[in-house]
């Protein structure tokens, strides 16, 4: 009888075995030690080198080879570096520092080149191949300023009515979409003229902060963090096609174009939450994992389809300044050598 059971049993699981997809769980946590308390942003992920950009920002930007699970090095004079631009056919890589300045290096030897200034202030770049731009937001500043990918040199400057100038992505067509989080719209930047080009509601929605572009549909991907977070889908005109919930403190959104999968990393909530594109106006809840607490940061390689995170243990001291505007309890102090970077696989 036990073994007539065992064996139902069996054929059970492999009927069900093609019904039944992996989801993501984790697949290592590793603690990366400093002589500083933890102060991190944005990943960013290179496929040529199956490596990881970890913006360490009192360490510089570090470099995390992903096939043997180890920080390998640190991007010469990245001291203060928040994110990471990568752009293979310049053969450049651009650092953007929370001083305003880029530490440029080559991106096949990972050599500095220079470290160069164009601003008081900055917290991310990102790259648009139709005008060969790099576009920086400065919310302290309350502007954007272009530069030109292959030299570094600033092609101009686009004050914004914003101090929280956040999430942007490039629409293949020589403009940007970018996300004003203080201001609950979307805006349309005309990257040739340098110019605002329009603007977006976001519905009931408030605190947008994450872009992401489907060029195939032609359909852009924001993430808000108000108390309805939600990815909203907009087309071309700037119509909303679709909503659908995500986790709270959404940080970074990404689209794999591949699956067909948005990705959305969700910091209060301590989740994954993954949306399914069926069609340019249909989405549906692929799954939502769960992992760690404020783990907001987020890269995916979309060769093994694994998803980078960073955390670390924190607390609110109440002597000194909360930042109650972004949660009610915020971390506002970070324990020394808690830095964790989290990978997520399907298993």
């Amino acid at each position: 009888m036990k073994n007539a059971i065992a064996a139902l049993a069996a054929l059970s699981c492999v009927s069900l075995s093609c019904a039944v997809e992996p989801f993501y769980r984790l697949e290592s946590a590793l603690t990366i030690r400093s002589d500083h308390p933890p102060a991190w942003d944005y990943l960013t992920f290179d496929p040529s080198r199956d490596c990881l950009y970890i913006a360490r920002r009192d360490d510089g930007i570090l470099i995390y080879d992903t096939k043997v699970r180890q920080v390998t090095g640190v991007i010469g004079n990245t001291v203060g570096g928040n994110s990471t631009i990568l752009i293979p056919e310049f053969d450049r890589g651009y650092v953007i520092n929370l001083d305003g300045s880029t530490t440029v290096f080559q991106l096949s030897t990972l050599k500095t080149l220079g470290r160069n200034k164009f601003g008081d202030d900055a917290d991310n770049g990102f790259y648009d191949p139709v005008t060969k731009q790099i576009l920086v937001t400065q919310g302290d500043s309350g502007q954007a300023t272009f530069l030109d990918a292959k030299t570094g040199a600033v092609n101009g400057v686009l004050k914004v009515d914003s101090e929280s100038l956040e999430g942007c992505a490039p629409d293949g067509e020589g403009n940007y979409i970018m996300a004003l989080r203080d201001r609950d719209k979307v805006i349309k930047i005309d990257a040739r003229a340098r110019t605002l080009a329009g603007e977006w509601k976001i519905g009931s929605h408030t605190k947008p902060n994450s872009v992401a572009y489907d060029a195939a549909n032609r359909r852009v991907f924001v993430t808000t963090r108000g108390d309805d977070p939600a990815l909203v889908v907009f087309d071309p005109a700037g119509r909303i096609v679709a909503e659908s919930p995500i986790g709270r403190g959404n940080d970074q959104v990404v689209f794999d174009p591949e699956t067909r999968l948005i990705y959305t990393s969700n910091g209060f909530d301590g989740s994954l939450v993954i949306i399914r594109q069926v069609d340019a106006d249909t989405y549906k809840l692929e799954e939502a994992a769960t992992t760690r607490p404020y783990a907001r940061t987020m890269a995916v390689d979309f060769r093994t389809k694994k998803v980078y995170l960073t955390t670390a243990e924190g607390t609110v001291d109440p002597g000194k300044k909360q930042r109650t505007d972004v949660a009610p309890f915020y971390p506002n102090k970070y324990f020394k050598d808690t830095f964790t970077l989290l990978t997520y696989s399907r298993r």
